[in-house]
């Protein structure tokens, strides 16, 4: 009995030295490489909405917590960034935008803040006088109807290219609209590339005409192809090196311009194979600071050769995705380009431009639900967005064994009432940017009449109502890639003289930063390694001056990016 009575004793201490052992190894896990604390920690995870602090190992989220539960994870080897009481996020991803566009856009004139075309004409005229003789002086960002006073002469407010001739006649001068569906160009570009008064217009575009039939020098849509030869052979001239110095320097810039602004993904509204090549080489060289979700633009030929080599799922630590395909259906509201239903107010002879035939983009369509792809059409007027709609509608009746497609119409502007309901009865993702809606709204009405506004203009909240999902974006560079504003404008539809452009169909705060991370992430497939802060997810974290989910909404523009975090490693530090 005494033997088994000391056994008993020497069992129990045996076991209470391990349950200390075990308790003490749980207090003290392996130490983290980064740990952010004393902040206000916004997860957009539902089942921890808000924490303190949170620790990374490697490149991903290893705890999320108190700051005294978090304590915990701090090594000598840590990397601890104090927030101060500041508030961090999950990493900003922007769902429609034009990567290496933002990095050109750096390149060439800013236009966007530019008051009139007499304004233009004198940056030009600077450029050319900089410029050797034949160089191609480009711009990108104007916007007649954002202009103090529309331009003598002029046709449907846009201006004649004789100014503009007149002050580079030895440079070849193209300026793309701010939505990239039209441009302008001067006599030498036209002269370069062939246009003539008899030039034959390709299908969805537009050479603008003076009543004589003299070109005004304004190319819409399609038609902006006509002067892209002279421009790709004047860029062929140049060295392979060259080139190459200036694709690396595009890259580098829209990296550090998306960085700053606290962006860690960004969907490419549109690349093509030799793109992805690129972007797969500049991930190679840890250049691709951000993550890239690419959709393909190649002609169905293409794709059906090769598709199935551009699937690419998480390439580089999870920076570069391929598994959509992109289409236009028609142009933009701002150029008269957005399909219509029924003829614009302020253009009664139009409804607008289909520039992608429609029995095409069935068989698109059929390409991308065969290889298992995404598709993501760009749709801006109401009949664009019904056609698209009915596409999607018949593919997916077509093969009722594919399941969890989320296709998505990009931009889904303006819609017939009939056809709200379709996304959230289909699935189809609305791919939308809220900064258009109140960058837009002053001149929406003078483009389809109050009651057309009203009843289908970025119409989020009837969306929402549908039970559809609403990612958010930029559309950059027709905007800037900034969150920062697209979130006020999603929070207060508020145009620029203080008016709110429909109030009713705004956005929570919470509703808004889900379009810009949980929802981006879904629209990609990947909300279950980003999009929300919890342990297992990528770290990728953006760290704000204020807090935008309860400072007074007058307080939101003015909120600053701090820090960015891609992967656990600091990108960005203002």
């Amino acid at each position: 009995m005494r033997k088994n009575h000391y056994f008993i004793i020497f069992a129990a201490i045996i076991f209470t030295a391990a349950v200390f052992f075990v308790s003490g190894c749980a207090s003290k896990p392996e130490p983290a490489d980064l740990v952010l604390t004393n902040g206000k920690i916004v997860t957009v995870d539902e089942d921890n909405p808000e924490a303190e602090a949170l620790a990374v190992r490697g490149d991903k989220i290893e705890a999320v917590g108190s700051a005294k539960e978090i304590k915990r994870y701090i090594g000598d080897t840590t990397e601890v960034i104090d927030l101060a009481g500041k508030t961090a996020i999950p990493g900003f991803i922007d769902s429609h935008a034009h990567f290496t566009s933002i990095g050109q856009a750096k390149l060439s004139l800013d236009l966007t803040k530019v008051s009139g075309w007499d304004e233009i004409v004198a940056m030009v005229k600077d450029a050319a006088e900089k410029a050797k003789p034949g160089e191609f002086i480009t711009g990108r960002g104007w916007h007649q109807e954002k202009w103090d006073a529309a331009p003598e002469p002029n046709v449907d407010g846009l201006p004649f290219h004789t100014e503009l001739s007149k002050v580079s006649p030895d440079n070849p001068v193209i300026l793309t609209h701010a939505s990239g569906h039209s441009c302008i160009a001067n006599a030498k570009a036209m002269e370069m590339a062939g246009v003539a008064k008899d030039t034959k217009v390709p299908e969805g575009g537009e050479i603008v005409k003076d009543e004589a039939g003299n070109i005004v020098g304004v190319f819409r849509e399609t038609a902006q192809g006509l002067l892209r030869g002279a421009y790709y052979q004047y860029i062929d001239n140049r060295t392979d090196e060259e080139k190459d110095a200036e694709a690396v320097k595009v890259i580098e810039l829209a990296v550090e311009d998306c960085l700053s602004k606290g962006i860690t993904s960004l969907h490419d509204a549109s690349s093509s194979f030799a793109d992805i090549d690129f972007f797969k080489r500049m991930a190679d060289e840890g250049k691709l600071g951000i993550r890239l979700y690419v959709m393909i633009m190649e002609s169905n030929e293409a794709l059906k050769e090769k598709i199935d080599e551009y699937r690419i799922d998480g390439y580089a630590n999870h920076h570069l995705s391929v598994r959509s395909i992109k289409r236009l259906i028609d142009g933009a509201l701002g150029a008269h380009g957005a399909w219509l239903l029924e003829p614009y107010d302020s253009l009664p002879s139009s409804t607008g431009l289909n520039t992608y035939p429609v029995d095409k983009l069935r068989e698109t369509a059929e390409i991308a639900i065969s290889h298992g792809f995404q598709l993501n059409v760009h749709a801006i007027g109401d009949r664009g967005n019904r056609e698209v709609l009915n596409v999607f509608e018949e593919t997916f009746s077509n093969h009722p064994d594919k399941k969890d497609l989320r296709w998505r119409i990009e931009h889904s502007q303006h819609l017939h009432p009939d056809d709200i309901p379709r996304f959230g009865e289909m699935g189809v993702i609305a791919s939308m940017q809220a900064i258009h809606c109140t960058s837009d709204g002053p001149w929406v009405y003078k483009r389809l009449g109050e009651k057309r506004a009203e009843e289908g203009a970025y119409v989020w909240r009837k969306l929402m109502n549908t039970g559809a999902l609403i990612c958010n974006g930029t559309d950059a560079p027709v905007e800037d890639v900034d969150p920062i504003p697209c979130f006020y404008a999603s929070v207060t539809r508020k145009l620029k003289d203080g008016s709110v452009f429909f109030g009713d169909q705004k956005m929570t705060r919470m509703e808004a930063l889900k379009s810009y991370t949980i929802n981006g992430a879904y629209a990609c497939f990947q909300e279950d390694l980003k999009g929300s802060l919890k342990p297992g997810k990528l770290a990728d974290i953006t760290v704000l001056s204020k807090d935008i989910m309860t400072v007074p909404e007058e307080e939101i523009p003015d909120t600053e990016v701090l820090t960015t975090i891609v992967g656990g490693k600091v990108m960005y530090n203002k």
